[in-house]
């Protein structure tokens, strides 16, 4: 599965297209090393596939990479982050 990240200057998205459904986690930037994760859509057509999963997953790729940290305001990401201690090293608080 693919999975852009679309940066602009106040935040951004991550996007993935899977049968030409779109499912996104949408994040802002509190600083150069700070975002929140505030929400995530999937559309119903795409439930059950693992894509929240997968974007969840490369935020947590990409603030390793970026030396980020990441607030967990989305309640799907928070999920997460419980579901996977070993992400713990990039969740901010």
């Amino acid at each position: 599965m693919d999975i852009v990240r679309e940066d602009r200057p106040s935040g951004g998205r991550y996007v993935a297209v899977v049968d030409g459904h779109e499912a996104e986690m949408t994040f802002s930037r509190t600083s150069p090393t700070l975002i929140i994760l505030d929400h995530t859509g999937v559309p119903d057509a795409l439930r059950g596939r693992g894509v929240g999963q997968a974007l969840a997953l490369r935020a947590v790729e990409d603030a390793r990479s970026n030396g980020w940290r990441i607030i967990p305001l989305c309640p799907f990401f928070k999920a997460q982050v419980a579901r996977h201690p070993e992400w713990r090293d990039v969740i901010a608080g």
